[in-house]
């Protein structure tokens, strides 16, 4: 199993760990390639960009990612805003090990089958779950479909995996949760993330565990409560 940081890209010049929600420990950047640099010196192998104003429909920080992952101190997927297949194309040939499809994706299989086509093995579908629905628009909009149906609508996809956040009232991954990823791990032909509720390293050997191919950690890595260096020795590469 592979941790992979992520942190978030805000207005070409801020950048905060991934699921932190107050603006006042957002960084500098500076020379945006260097965190990426950071991150590989540490021993992780993958970094997750999630482009923030992409979200929002702004296109400001397109080339600064593809500098960043261009430059080829680790592998790079984004997150994050991703719509149409020229977005994909951008980044497929600056050289993105992956990119991560949510909304669009899920609503329209038809065109997630098309771009996956396309780019084979380069995509990633996200989606949070809640009691076993697949939940889009910030946990609002929650569609009536059970998670392992979604698996069997993307069967046969050319995609790179599936990233799950299980959503559970305390954030953490219960029992019930690790058994709904195994379910999913265990359904799934290809290879299948979370990105919610890891906080110690027992966390993530239950993961790993339970054939859970990766880990997407943000505040985690930086709160304390997971030793960095420990993790990229025996989960980043």
């Amino acid at each position: 199993m592979i941790v992979i940081p992520s942190v978030d890209l805000r207005d070409r010049t801020r950048i905060r760990p991934t699921g932190l929600k107050t603006d006042a420990s957002e960084l500098p950047i500076g020379d945006a390639v260097s965190v990426a640099r950071a991150w590989a010196a540490r021993g992780f192998r993958r970094l997750q960009i999630v482009d923030r104003d992409a979200e929002s429909g702004s296109s400001a920080n397109a080339s600064l990612i593809e500098d960043i992952v261009r430059d080829g101190a680790m592998e790079i997927q984004v997150a994050g805003g991703v719509q149409s297949s020229e977005q994909i194309e951008r980044l497929a040939d600056a050289g993105a090990s992956g990119v991560v499809l949510g909304g669009r994706a899920l609503d329209e299989i038809d065109w997630l089958a098309d771009v996956a086509d396309l780019f084979p093995g380069l995509l990633l579908v996200s989606t949070d779950v809640r009691q076993r629905r697949v939940v889009t628009r910030g946990w609002v909009h929650g569609l009536p479909v059970d998670v392992l149906d979604l698996v069997d609508d993307l069967a046969g996809l050319p995609l790179g995996g599936l990233i799950i956040a299980s959503v559970q009232a305390d954030g953490q991954h219960t029992s019930s949760n690790l058994a709904l990823l195994e379910d999913v791990a265990e359904a799934c032909e290809f290879p299948v993330m979370t990105s919610n509720g890891v906080s110690t390293m027992d966390d993530l050997r239950a993961l790993e565990h339970r054939g859970l191919a990766g880990a997407v950690l943000g505040t985690a890595l930086y709160s304390g409560s997971l030793d960095a260096q420990a993790v990229a020795h025996e989960f980043g590469c």
